[in-house]
């Protein structure tokens, strides 16, 4: 794999990079700007060198949101930039070469056009027109096979931009940890979660699981779940992963009347009970104080710590003990590894970013890339 250093010409040079620029939005409003910051070392690094920057990315998962407040936030953090309300065609090659050496342009979200999540090879080859060399610095998108992702590669010189680098050696670290090592992962879908969770108890010495995907587990083992979120099938393999000793799962556990979820005031409905206390008109949501005090142990005597999604229904608002686990990690001097969108968001929130040891970019990225043998299809894409 080629790395953007490698690049030897950059002067008036058009260079297409697809960007990290899918990020959390609220009324066409940035709410979190954080991959926004971790674009910007492989952008400054090309506009320097006099490279004109046309950066790529998509927006939200139906494609039908618009980059341009996004380009606007950019602006705020790295002067020079632009935005162009299209993807492909003549109207955008216009705009790129009419761009100046040094400033960026923002194309429209990549998703509007049904070839990109097809992975049409002539879609491809429309934004392989627009520029001379491509450099892949999104992380967080190397895990499908869409057309700018596995198919532009193929059509121009490729690089691998700072952030990628980065993600790449911070994450192979993490597939071969200093032990004690303690592995963190919340969220839900077993199905999706399940070949990580192999992986990471092969390598680490605890794997503890919580969010939504510890009432899989809780159900499993043969508790009451209530109305809790589960996944359908897959408990053989369940059964399979209970068994092993590495696996953690919480003793106790934060529920709520089904009934009260829905009112402004469902926290006060909130109780605290063991795991085989749920009734079964209530729902898990957070992991309780035994659990977290049993975690904060296990981060105690960590050396290395891998964390991925929170810990209980962060959307609602029930995220105290993924504040509480973020403040252990945080304070400690252990290795610590983090990623998730809910995840990154709450510590962000707590101003706690820059205590752990690295901080990635992609949520299912990051955990395919720990899964499948530390590569993923973009990456494989760049050769």
């Amino acid at each position: 794999m080629r790395f953007v250093r490698d690049i030897g010409l950059f002067e008036n040079i058009p260079i297409l990079v697809r960007a990290t620029l899918n990020v959390p939005t609220e009324h066409c409003v940035i709410a979190d700007e954080y991959r926004l910051r971790r674009t910007i070392p492989t952008i400054r690094y090309l506009t320097q060198r006099g490279a004109r920057v046309v950066l790529i990315s998509h927006l939200g998962q139906k494609g039908t949101e618009t980059l341009a407040p996004v380009a606007d936030a950019l602006r705020k953090l790295l002067p020079g930039v632009s935005f162009f309300p299209e993807t492909i065609g003549a109207s955008t090659r216009a705009a790129v070469r009419d761009l100046m050496p040094g400033k960026v342009l923002v194309l429209e979200n990549l998703r509007r056009n049904r070839g990109e999540v097809m992975n049409d090879v002539t879609f491809a080859h429309e934004l392989a027109a627009l520029g001379d060399v491509f450099v892949e610095d999104s992380f967080d998108t190397c895990h499908r096979t869409h057309a700018s992702i596995v198919r532009l590669p193929k059509i121009l010189p490729s690089y691998a931009g700072i952030l990628l680098e980065e993600e790449v050696a911070a994450l192979t670290r993490a597939r071969t940890p200093t032990h004690p090592a303690l592995a963190i992962i919340g969220g839900a879908k077993f199905s999706t979660k399940e070949p990580v969770l192999r992986a990471l108890i092969a390598t680490y010495d605890r794997v503890f699981v919580g969010g939504a995907l510890a009432s899989d587990f809780l159900k499993g083992a043969g508790h009451v779940v209530g109305k809790s979120l589960v996944g359908s099938g897959g408990s053989a393999q369940i059964k399979e992963l209970l068994s092993n000793p590495k696996l953690v799962l919480p003793i106790d556990i934060l529920v709520v009347p089904e009934s009260a979820l829905a009112s402004a005031d469902a926290r006060s409905h909130a109780r605290v009970a063991l795991v085989e206390e749920v009734r079964s008109d209530e729902i898990i949501l957070d992991v309780g104080p035994a659990t977290t005090v049993l975690l904060g142990e296990l981060i105690r005597r960590a050396k290395s710590i891998l964390w991925n999604g929170p810990l209980g229904n962060y959307e609602n608002g029930f995220a105290d003990a993924t504040n509480m686990v973020a403040r252990a990690v945080a304070s400690s001097s252990t290795d610590s590894t983090i990623g998730g969108g809910d995840t990154v968001a709450s510590i962000e929130k707590l101003g706690l970013l820059s205590q752990f040891s690295f901080v990635s970019t992609g949520g299912g990225a990051m955990l395919e890339f720990l899964a499948h043998g530390g590569t993923l299809p973009g990456i494989e894409a760049l050769g």
